[in-house]
């Protein structure tokens, strides 16, 4: 009875800490629900860098000039990095790195839907970096003031990169949309390729979400699925109609009262298939990515050989 009374003290004291906006550390307590939701989450969002590096690496050396390819590059350096932090960032919460990376290549672990899909033309890495970056960064930017403190340092950095990376996304699909027929016909189909995929990268409807309400309550999220897919196509809409393209959706209006587009059903059907593993890229993202651990293994021996070996040197020298 005891401990139970002062488990409670606890969750009290620690939800009066969220409600004040006050950061979570990793040495503060928290409840083992929020450790492993921020496990969950970051995890995830950590996969999601990785992976998404794979449909973008795919175009790096069939990019159409040499400033193209710098840039991809570097934005598919970028995503490693933001990887690394995140990865770093949910050790702070007890989890092994190594476990979470067999998880996503069991298929036990999730990563963002959008990465299973393929880039058929030079147009996808426009319409990746507008349209995914643009989602990303719509979900990202409330996680800067999200209430786990490593989480949320690393989001400040991440957001400044993907902003960068949204631009030049938009930068290609405006360069294609004014140039030959063929061009902006490439553009305007990667553009209804990926559009509503994008739409599924904020998750479920709020009604089907099963984790939103309390990562809400903690201050992790500060705006639902709905919300955020909301200010997505508002944002998108006018953009896509400064290029000249058209957003492959016939329900697609404006709503005076709220204030914002009214758009057409997802296929949610589509969204839980991919989900599940059965998209068009599912098998061979994960092949890749475990294929890419074991091909590795011999590197990372290798650096930790050296670093034992300095170490040891270290030792003899202060002796």
């Amino acid at each position: 009875m005891k401990k139970e009374q002062d488990i409670s003290e606890l969750e009290r004291k620690f939800q009066e800490k969220i409600d004040q906006d006050i950061k979570i550390e990793p040495k503060d307590w928290m409840p083992d629900n929020y450790r492993k939701t921020l496990i969950r989450q970051i995890s995830q969002h950590a996969h999601s860098e990785v992976v998404g590096m794979l449909p973008e690496g795919n175009w790096i050396t069939r990019a159409p000039n040499l400033r193209r390819k710098a840039v991809l590059l570097a934005k598919v350096q970028d995503e490693a990095g933001h990887g690394l932090y995140l990865y770093s960032a949910t050790e702070t919460l007890g989890a092994d790195r190594e476990d979470c990376i067999d998880d996503l290549h069991s298929g036990k672990a999730k990563y963002s839907s959008i990465f299973n899909y393929p880039t058929l033309t030079w147009a996808d890495m426009g319409a990746v970096g507008w349209l995914v970056d643009g989602a990303a960064i719509m979900n990202q930017v409330p996680l800067c003031r999200c209430s786990y403190g490593p989480y949320a340092r690393a989001m400040v950095k991440v957001c400044k990169e993907e902003s960068f990376h949204q631009r030049q996304g938009y930068e290609i699909m405006m360069a294609l949309a004014a140039g030959s027929v063929e061009q902006k016909e490439m553009a305007q189909d990667a553009l209804n390729r990926f559009w509503w995929p994008s739409l599924m990268m904020f998750g479920p409807p709020d009604e089907d979400s099963k984790h939103t309400k309390q990562s809400m309550d903690w201050r992790i999220k500060r705006h639902s699925n709905d919300e955020l897919r909301q200010m997505m196509v508002d944002i998108t809409v006018p953009q896509a109609e400064a290029i000249g393209l058209t957003i492959p959706d016939a329900d697609l209006k404006w709503n005076e009262e709220k204030g914002g587009y009214d758009y057409g059903e997802i296929d949610w059907d589509e969204f839980w298939n991919v989900v599940k593993g059965n998209g068009p890229c599912n098998k061979d993202r994960i092949d890749t990515r475990r294929k890419a651990k074991e091909n590795g293994a011999w590197v990372r021996e290798a650096a930790n050989a050296h670093a034992e070996k300095r170490k040891a040197r270290k030792l003899r020298r202060a002796s």
